[in-house]
C-alpha cells in the first residue's frame, strides 16, 4: 500500500499549532499600490484558522 500524500499546496499555507492552524491572510501579495496603508497594516501578521475549516485542512495535511 502506498503512503498517503499530503496536499502540497495546503502544506505550504498552514502550520499546525496548539490553538489550531496558523495561516497568512489573503490579498497581501501584489498590486498593493492602490490599497490604503490602513488596509495593508490590518492584513499584517498571521491568524488562526476558523474552527469550521479545521476538518478540511486536517484531511489535506493527513493529521
Amino acid at each position: 500500500m502506498p503512503k498517503m500524500k499530503v496536499h502540497s499546496g495546503a502544506a505550504k499555507r498552514f502550520k499546525k499549532t496548539a490553538a489550531g492552524y496558523k495561516h497568512k491572510r489573503a490579498f497581501k501579495s501584489h498590486i498593493l499600490t492602490k490599497m490604503t496603508t490602513k488596509r495593508k497594516r490590518q492584513l499584517r501578521g498571521s491568524r488562526v484558522l476558523n474552527g469550521s475549516d479545521t476538518p478540511l485542512v486536517d484531511r489535506m495535511l493527513r493529521c
